[in-house]
């Protein structure tokens, strides 16, 4: 059979054949996929390329190009707003092989990178804001158009075999020379200030999320620079913890380890310009001293740069940020306590302080992150080996770089990650996958792995060789260590019993790897959920399982991890989405009378609608921006004015020919309560609910509504729901369509669903509708007439539409004559004008119901809502209009095939609304 894609969607399975390039067709409907769903549902922290902001413009240039930048910025951990601008092929000379090493030159915004062929043999990392010269050498048959570049650490880079040179040397000049004019910019705004620190003039900064910082007196302001002075040291330096054992041999380790790391450093580099080869991950492997530690990992994150090219940054943050409250703070705050309680560091306020800062700090620096579990026990541990402005920027790194989507409101990036786990298992250990079908309760218990990076399952001095290797291999080591531990407890695992003892062995075996090397006694884990006291279990050397893992399961690329993530992704964000419309449809179905299986069809309407207008409005960006991942599930989803009416058209029972469209802007705008323009799925259903299955009265009282203002005036504000709640609601059924002996009967319950009204308003508080003039009561007929047109008894219906209507004209002139001659005795005019019939006397009755309404000014036409339902009530072929049963499922079937007809032939203009809102933002 011919090789085939298939694309398996929520109903359909769909298989393509017949291509000249697989593998380069699947790359792109993969990156395609990619880039569409995380722009449509993940678009709470994704930012779109410029190139592919227009989804109708996207090429395969912009993919290949954003697939690039991906690759190049996961491989050497760099900021999200790094942009490549060349890939070249080249030789670099490694001295400590002395030949020159063949690989790719990466040119970025701010770096300049190395990788060689051979993954892992040599990489390097240059920031530009490192380098002192880049410089063409003379070509020789040796060294063929060769290139040095020098760093301000006094070594030199010689790169050879560059094709077109003088054009690369010349773009990376010009970008060296825009880093170096920055950086005069930053030091000359830095010497400014320090010029002004004496007599600083305090203003408010308003904070996004944070509130107000006001200004205070200079010794409040002295006070809170004591209090806020950031440490200038690592808290390890100032607090050890008690009941070294074996002191002498522990030191003795370390000071072996320092001598094997300044032999390195002399060989290869001790900056962040450094050559990285396999020798320096085995080093790290083995642990890093704990006098290196802090250094390390600011050169192996690059958060070094960060730090000099941001001078005065943190304090500034620390500044504006402290003594401001928000969610996020309040999080910080219950959390302070939980981080490393254990240790002495924080046992203390100095240890406490240092980490609220750092916390505070970040969640002011990125709001969309603010702050997330897992962050205080990562940084508290951070605080332990760096200054506290250098645990700022290594916090920095690891939310924005090295795990990026982690520590946001859903927490995609870890959930992908778990799958990618997951796959991972099955794919190295099959006998472990085969013992437990369902793999989701190991996923489950890795997410502490993933996102506190072990620390949190782990002793601590065993936990922090897994950092060091995180810093230098990044979320690769973190998969590997992972897979380690399963494997080591493989058997125990296949023989375990249910989830829960599965849970045990794992949390017994990592509660138990220990770290004999370590000069810091060994510290307890409060965080482990589980101790057994009773039966010895036998430990683990962490520097042994490390190694296993780099042997055994340290064969994955960076690349093909990527490619891991991108697959997983896709059932990740579509799984949130199905969780999001379970629980809409569980807050929904208690409150409305639609089925369930039609209210997820309808659903997925609303879903739909938004999606397509993504694509086909001229403003589709703003549409984008409407999802919001971060709202209770009910509101994530929401639609305009536009939008309501292509749904309304599709599937509301009330079609009035031409007039359809004005009755669907009159509904959202009685929708619109907070007038936003925006209206979400609750109201939507709500509304459809009472056309099909609402009583005759709360459908009339929908109608009167929607010709009442705000239905019919846009600009001024909704006070009551149309929801649900009617005014009118009565649990006695109304006879209709019985024989002639029954008719009294059905007067008789209509007088009794008045005196019900009568009784209502006596025990209820609820706001009376207003009244309605003549001009919209003409209104109210011409939508009536409107949804007769059609109809098989439409004749009827007509005919008993204009009696009702005469009838409600001569009781409004009523009410106006009566008015203007300043009369109360209203009931007594209204009987002199009608019959003495039965039927009369029910709108005696209503009349009686009504008189103590507040009316408009003298002199007007009004009508109220009880006589308009009163009068309908008269006609037997109004009641069967109102009270026929009617299907939603025709409706539904029909708007799933038709609901993109209406976008092929084009995109949807602005309403003039519209443009004045866009313009408002």
């Amino acid at each position: 059979m011919t090789d085939i894609i298939r694309i398996t969607t929520q109903n359909k399975e769909r298989d393509f054949s017949m291509f000249l390039n697989i593998d380069e067709a699947f790359r792109i409907m993969e990156q395609l996929a990619d880039v569409t769903l995380r722009r449509l549902l993940d678009n709470e922290v994704f930012e779109l390329d410029p190139g592919l902001q227009d989804p109708t413009q996207i090429t395969k240039r912009d993919l290949e190009t954003r697939a690039q930048n991906e690759y190049f910025r996961a491989f050497f951990r760099l900021p999200k707003k790094e942009r490549l601008h060349e890939i070249v092929d080249c030789s670099l000379w490694t001295p400590f092989s002395r030949c020159h090493t063949a690989g790719k030159l990466y040119a970025s915004d701010g770096y300049i990178c190395f990788a060689c062929k051979d993954d892992g043999c040599c990489n390097v990392l240059i920031p530009l804001t490192e380098v002192a010269s880049i410089e063409k050498m003379e070509d020789t048959s040796l060294l063929p158009n060769p290139i040095i570049i020098s760093v301000k650490s006094k070594t030199a880079f010689q790169f050879i075999e560059l094709k077109d040179r003088d054009t690369l040397v010349e773009n990376l000049c010009l970008r060296l020379k825009q880093v170096k004019a920055n950086n005069s910019v930053l030091q000359n705004a830095l010497k400014s200030k320090d010029m002004h620190n004496s007599h600083v003039i305090h203003t408010d900064y308003e904070l996004e999320g944070f509130g107000t910082l006001s200004q205070s007196n200079d010794k409040c302001e002295n006070d809170r620079n004591r209090r806020h002075l950031p440490n200038t040291e690592a808290l390890s330096s100032a607090f050890h913890p008690s009941g070294m054992d074996g002191l002498e041999f522990r030191m003795s380790r370390e000071q072996i380890k320092e001598r094997l790391w300044d032999d390195h450093f002399a060989e290869y580099g001790r900056t962040v310009c450094m050559f990285r080869t396999e020798k320096i991950r085995k080093l790290v492997a083995m642990g890093i001293p704990e006098s290196l530690r802090g250094k390390l990992w600011l050169i192996f994150s690059d958060a070094m740069s960060d730090l000099y090219s941001h001078p005065g940054y943190y304090e500034d943050l620390v500044e504006m940020s402290m003594g401001l409250y928000c969610i996020a703070t309040e999080e910080i705050e219950r959390d302070l306590h939980r981080s490393l309680p254990e240790h002495p560091a924080f046992q203390s306020e100095t240890g406490i302080a240092a980490l609220r800062r750092v916390l505070t700090a970040y969640a002011h620096r990125n709001p969309k992150i603010g702050y997330c579990q897992s962050m205080n026990i990562l940084t508290s541990v951070l605080l332990l080996y760096a200054k506290e402005e250098e645990a700022f920027w290594l916090l920095v790194s690891i939310c924005e770089r090295m795990l990026p989507d982690y520590f946001n409101h859903r927490v995609i990036g870890a959930q992908v990650d778990q799958s990618v786990f997951e796959e991972l298992i099955r794919e190295r250990l099959p006998e472990l996958a085969e013992h437990f079908k369902d793999l989701s309760t190991l996923a489950s218990v890795s997410l502490s792995w993933f996102l506190t990076l072990f620390l949190s399952i782990m002793p601590l001095e065993s936990a922090v060789n897994v950092v060091d290797c995180f810093f230098f291999d990044g979320i690769k080591a973190i998969f590997q260590l992972g897979l380690a531990v399963l494997e080591a407890n493989a058997v125990e695992l296949c023989s375990s019993k249910d989830d829960g003892h599965a849970l045990m062995i794992l949390s017994r075996f990592l509660d138990h790897v220990k770290n004999e090397e370590s000069p810091l006694p060994p510290i307890g884990n409060q965080h482990a959920f589980f101790s057994d006291d009773m039966e010895p279990c036998p430990t683990t050397e962490i520097a042994d399982l490390i190694r296993d893992s780099y042997e055994k399961f340290g064969d994955h690329s960076v690349e093909q991890i990527e490619h891991m993530r991108y697959k997983h992704r896709i059932r990740v964000l579509q799984s949130h989405e199905e969780t999001t419309k379970q629980n809409v449809l569980r807050v929904v179905i208690p409150d409305v009378s639609i089925v369930p299986e039609d209210l997820e069809e309808l659903y997925d309407l609303f879903k739909k609608e938004h999606l397509i207008s993504c694509y086909w409005e001229w403003n589709s960006a703003v549409v984008i921006q409407r999802h919001d991942p971060s709202r209770p599930y009910a509101e994530q989803y929401r639609i305009d004015s536009q939008q309501f009416t292509n749904l309304f058209k599709l599937v509301s029972p009330w079609m009035c020919g031409e007039h359809t469209q004005v009755l669907a802007e009159r509904t959202f705008r009685l929708l619109d309560e907070n007038m936003d323009h925006l209206i979400e799925f609750k109201a939507f259903v709500s509304c459809l609910d009472i056309m099909y299955n609402g009583e005759m009265n709360e459908k009339i009282k929908l109608l009167y509504r929607l010709h009442i203002p705000p239905a019919l005036t846009e600009n001024e504000r909704d006070s009551q729901s149309p929801l649900k709640n009617s005014l009118l609601s009565t649990s006695r059924p109304l006879v209709i369509g019985k024989s002639n002996s029954d008719g009294i009967d059905y007067q008789k319950q209509l007088k009794q669903m008045l005196k019900d009204l009568a009784k209502e308003k006596d025990t209820k508080a609820e706001k009376e509708l207003p009244k309605m003039n003549q001009q919209e009561f003409i209104q109210f007929c011409k939508t009536l007439y409107s949804m007769f047109h059609e109809d098989p008894e439409e004749n009827e219906l007509y005919q008993a539409i204009a009696t009702v209507t005469t009838l409600l004209l001569q009781i409004g002139e009523v009410g106006q004559r009566s008015s203007s001659s300043g009369s109360d005795d209203f009931s007594e005019d209204f009987q002199t004008e009608v019959s003495n019939s039965e039927q009369d006397q029910v709108f005696t009755d209503t009349v009686k119901i009504s008189k103590n309404v507040p009316s408009p000014a003298t002199g007007d036409w009004i009508v109220s809502f009880e006589q308009i339902l009163a009068s309908l009530l008269t006609e037997q072929s109004l009641v069967n209009f109102f009270e026929k049963s009617l299907e939603l499922k025709p409706k539904l079937e029909n708007a799933k095939l038709t609901q993109c007809n209406s976008k092929s032939t084009g995109a949807s203009q602005p309403s003039r609304g519209e443009i004045e809102q866009l313009n408002v933002q």
